[in-house]
């Protein structure tokens, strides 16, 4: 959400923003809707004044006995009530047309993201790890002799239909181990505070973090109006919607593993093969909410959360700053997190790590007080993927495989599996 005082005075730069964004100048139109909204609001409370002055006369001219003016006087009070009632009926529309319109528009991206159309254009920050020279032609996961037994996308097709998969013994057990490692250093280590929250929420919390209107069709509504969250950044940031909280309460820092669903509307044809791309999936989402002047340190720091899981996993990856082409909607600077795939011979998203400034906060109302006093002030908020856990699967099974069809795990993962080194081509662990 915007700030309407900010478009006022500098509506020239809004048009400039939005214009990065790939969009027409639409401050005018704005402006309008606003202008008539407050004379709106203005023509009501002058015609509330007047009927506030002759409903005191009323009164005045029924005890002088002055018949005919009392007369006049009621009916100017009757008249103006009406007045008044269509004018507030007025503001109301314009302001919900002024909302709408607001709650269409992208956030204002950081003067630092690199000017782009698309993926194409995003800049590389960072490379770490060497992609391993494999001796064989690498398979993508769904390939692979030990993970045929345990990816079954027959059988969750006829269940559920396509883009599912029912996951079974080693592959079923390294999935969960892969969670349960995720959420455990980011809390011991990270200092992440862990929390559940629910999986189905009203509509006015994907309203607050932006997932509505706009990107409606990409999640699932229930029949009674709940919504299937499509990443735990939902209910986690909207733990503060509607508050105003101290200032001693900042940061929060909190991590949670959900199921996330996602009807990928606006994603046919792409990636249909294997898991990588999903209608339910499980991600270990990480939220912050801080004050605006550590909001771009808190991104810095939750890039490195992220990326540290890739690093304890021993799985190369880049990192890359998204261009105004590809940013998501509720974005000021977004860090994607791309692990490499030998089976694809290429790199792919595994992490997306955005600050969003106030943008969530002025949709939700979620504010702190500052201890030294003033006005309450919107909070910033942040999110970010610490890992997609499915995606993490795929990239331990397809960095790991071996020539004789076997897995090797990766060595922080023993504890979680019973100190299993390895799937074998059977798709047991040993």
């Amino acid at each position: 959400m915007h700030d309407i005082r900010q478009i006022r005075d500098t509506p020239e730069a809004f048009d400039a923003a939005m214009a990065r964004r790939g969009l027409s100048p639409v401050s005018g139109k704005i402006l309008a809707l606003d202008e008539a909204r407050r004379a709106s609001i203005l023509a009501a409370e002058t015609a509330q004044a007047d009927a506030n002055k002759a409903a005191k006369a009323v009164g005045a001219a029924k005890a002088s006995g002055d018949d005919a003016e009392f007369e006049r006087l009621r009916a100017l009070v009757a008249e103006k009530k009406s007045e008044i009632a269509q004018l507030n009926d007025a503001a109301k529309e314009k302001d919900a047309q002024l909302n709408a319109l607001l709650m269409e528009l992208p956030n204002i991206v950081a003067q630092d993201v690199p000017d782009g159309v698309d993926e194409d254009d995003n800049v590389e920050i960072k490379r770490w790890g060497t992609p391993r020279v494999f001796d064989f032609a690498p398979k993508e996961h769904y390939d692979l002799p030990a993970a045929q037994d345990g990816l079954d996308f027959e059988t969750a097709a006829k269940l559920s239909g396509s883009r599912f998969v029912v996951l079974s013994g080693a592959i079923a057990r390294l999935h969960r181990a892969l969670a349960q490692f995720m959420l455990d250093v980011h809390v011991i280590e990270n200092g992440l505070t862990e929390t559940w929250t629910p999986v189905l929420v009203k509509e006015d919390m994907m309203y607050g973090t932006g997932q509505l209107p706009k990107f409606g069709e990409d999640s699932y509504q229930t029949t009674n109006g709940w919504w299937l969250v499509p990443t735990a950044e939902v209910p986690l940031t909207n733990i503060v919607n509607g508050l105003t909280i101290d200032e001693s309460y900042l940061p929060r820092r909190y991590v949670a593993h959900t199921q996330c669903f996602r009807s990928e509307a606006g994603s046919a044809g792409r990636d249909t093969a294997g898991m990588l791309r999903q209608h339910q999936f499980e991600k270990v989402e990480m939220v912050s909410v801080t004050r605006p002047e550590d909001s771009d340190d808190e991104h810095q720091r939750m890039t490195n959360c992220a990326e540290g899981i890739l690093e304890r996993l021993g799985l190369p990856y880049r990192t890359v700053v998204l261009c105004t082409g590809d940013i998501g909607f509720g974005a000021i600077r977004t860090h994607d997190i791309e692990v490499w795939l030998p089976g694809q011979n290429t790199y792919r998203e595994i992490s997306s790590v955005s600050t969003c400034g106030d943008f969530q906060a002025r949709r939700m109302n979620g504010r702190f007080k500052r201890d030294s006093g003033g006005k309450p002030e919107f909070v910033h908020t942040l999110n970010g993927s610490g890992l997609a856990v499915g995606r993490a699967l795929i990239a331990v099974l397809e960095n790991g495989q071996e020539a004789d069809g076997s897995v090797t795990l990766p060595d922080v993962l023993r504890p979680y599996l019973g100190g299993a080194t390895h799937i074998g081509a059977d798709g047991t662990l040993a």
